[in-house]
């Protein structure tokens, strides 16, 4: 009897069926380790893969903060020059006599009296020559301030550079005006106009009154 149990048992293992299951099982456990471990890696892949992409679009995002500003440059530069030559057009003068008829006119239409005017030129810049007028001028208080407020909001680029009361005599006073304006460079060459001097004693700027 105890002869029989190991012959059975070495029947069993000779026997090709068994060989097959204990393949079998062998196949299986390495398919679930294979498995387990290609969901291992699938997962830590899939997790690089996912922080990867996020960082992707966090620099796509800045970058398109950055060329924001850039798009339709293009379009912005033809409008910016657009707006440059009709301010040039409207508001820059023609030429020299344009200037001295312009601030008559002012004067004229203010009440104020005009006097020692002088225009000069400055140095030709690139694109524009500073005209600059220095004028004595007399009339009652609110004609004056017409006359100053017209130079400010005329159509003619009018920039008043210096005010100095001189004096009053009775209800008339009397003001030191510096303004300047511009000519384009071959107008204010064509003008004729002496050079304005480098250091020339600008007038001393008066404080502006309340309602002015």
């Amino acid at each position: 009897m105890s002869n029989a149990v190991p012959s059975v048992w070495r029947e069993r293992l000779a026997s090709p069926l068994t060989w097959h299951f204990a393949g079998a099982a062998i196949l299986a456990l390495l398919t679930i380790g294979l498995a387990i471990r290609f969901g291992m890696d699938w997962a830590a892949t899939s997790g690089s893969s996912t922080d990867a992409m996020a960082g992707k679009q966090i620099q796509l995002k800045a970058l398109d903060l950055q060329t924001a500003p850039l798009r339709g440059l293009d379009k912005k530069v033809v409008e910016a020059r657009k707006q440059i030559a009709g301010f040039y057009a409207d508001r820059i003068p023609p030429n020299y006599s344009s200037i001295s008829t312009r601030v008559g006119e002012l004067s004229v239409s203010s009440g104020v009296r005009l006097s020692h005017m002088q225009y000069t030129q400055g140095a030709p810049g690139a694109d524009l020559t500073e005209i600059t007028l220095d004028a004595g001028i007399s009339g009652e208080y609110p004609q004056i301030m017409r006359f100053v407020n017209g130079l400010e909001r005329d159509k003619t680029f009018f920039v008043i550079r210096a005010m100095d009361l001189t004096g009053q005599q009775g209800g008339l006073v009397n003001l030191k005006l510096r303004v300047s304006t511009w000519l384009r460079p071959a107008d204010a060459a064509a003008s004729g106009l002496p050079q304005t001097p480098e250091k020339a004693p600008a007038p001393a700027t008066a404080p502006r009154g309340e309602g002015e």
